[in-house]
Protein backbone atom coordinates (compact mmCIF):
# COMPACT_ATOMS: atom_id res chain seq x y z
CA UNK A 1 0.00 0.00 0.00
CA UNK A 2 1.38 3.41 -0.85
CA UNK A 3 2.05 5.96 1.85
CA UNK A 4 -0.83 8.12 0.62
CA UNK A 5 -3.32 5.28 1.08
CA UNK A 6 -1.78 4.48 4.47
CA UNK A 7 -2.37 8.08 5.59
CA UNK A 8 -5.91 8.15 4.15
CA UNK A 9 -6.83 4.85 5.84
CA UNK A 10 -5.28 6.15 9.08
CA UNK A 11 -7.27 9.38 8.92
CA UNK A 12 -10.56 7.62 8.18
CA UNK A 13 -10.08 4.91 10.80
CA UNK A 14 -8.97 7.47 13.42
CA UNK A 15 -12.01 9.60 12.69
CA UNK A 16 -14.37 6.61 12.84
CA UNK A 17 -12.82 5.34 16.07
CA UNK A 18 -13.09 8.81 17.60
CA UNK A 19 -16.76 8.97 16.68
CA UNK A 20 -17.43 5.50 18.04
CA UNK A 21 -15.50 5.88 21.29
CA UNK A 22 -16.02 9.51 22.26
CA UNK A 23 -18.58 11.02 19.91
CA UNK A 24 -16.22 13.04 17.72
CA UNK A 25 -12.92 13.06 15.89
CA UNK A 26 -9.64 14.54 17.10
CA UNK A 27 -8.70 16.76 14.19
CA UNK A 28 -6.95 15.65 11.02
CA UNK A 29 -3.44 15.18 12.39
CA UNK A 30 -4.51 13.29 15.51
CA UNK A 31 -6.96 11.18 13.48
CA UNK A 32 -4.03 10.11 11.28
CA UNK A 33 -1.85 9.35 14.31
CA UNK A 34 -4.60 7.36 16.04
CA UNK A 35 -5.39 5.51 12.81
CA UNK A 36 -1.78 4.64 11.99
CA UNK A 37 -1.03 3.44 15.52
CA UNK A 38 -4.36 1.60 15.42
CA UNK A 39 -3.34 -0.11 12.19
CA UNK A 40 -0.18 -1.38 13.85
CA UNK A 41 -2.09 -2.57 16.93
CA UNK A 42 -4.87 -4.11 14.85
CA UNK A 43 -2.42 -5.97 12.64
CA UNK A 44 -0.58 -7.30 15.69
CA UNK A 45 -3.78 -8.41 17.46
CA UNK A 46 -5.25 -10.05 14.36
CA UNK A 47 -1.95 -11.83 13.76
CA UNK A 48 -1.92 -13.11 17.36
CA UNK A 49 -5.48 -14.38 16.99
CA UNK A 50 -4.81 -15.89 13.56
CA UNK A 51 -7.51 -13.78 11.93
CA UNK A 52 -7.01 -12.80 8.32
CA UNK A 53 -9.10 -9.80 7.33
CA UNK A 54 -7.63 -9.38 3.87
CA UNK A 55 -5.08 -7.16 2.22
CA UNK A 56 -7.39 -4.83 0.32
CA UNK A 57 -8.59 -1.37 1.23
CA UNK A 58 -11.57 -2.64 3.23
CA UNK A 59 -9.42 -5.16 5.13
CA UNK A 60 -6.90 -2.45 5.95
CA UNK A 61 -9.64 -0.11 7.11
CA UNK A 62 -11.20 -2.78 9.35
CA UNK A 63 -7.82 -3.67 10.84
CA UNK A 64 -6.94 -0.03 11.51
CA UNK A 65 -10.41 0.71 12.92
CA UNK A 66 -10.33 -2.21 15.36
CA UNK A 67 -6.81 -1.28 16.44
CA UNK A 68 -7.73 2.39 16.88
CA UNK A 69 -10.76 1.45 18.98
CA UNK A 70 -8.54 -0.75 21.14
CA UNK A 71 -6.03 2.09 21.48
CA UNK A 72 -8.68 4.59 22.56
CA UNK A 73 -10.20 2.07 24.98
CA UNK A 74 -6.81 1.45 26.62
CA UNK A 75 -6.16 5.19 26.86
CA UNK A 76 -9.56 5.73 28.49
CA UNK A 77 -8.76 3.02 31.06
CA UNK A 78 -5.43 4.66 31.88
CA UNK A 79 -7.01 8.14 32.19
CA UNK A 80 -9.50 6.94 34.80
CA UNK A 81 -6.77 5.86 37.21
Amino acid sequence: MSWLWFIIVGAVSGWLAGNIMRGGGFGLLMNIVVGVIGALIGGWVFDLLGIGVGNGLIGSLITALVGAILLLWIISLLKRK
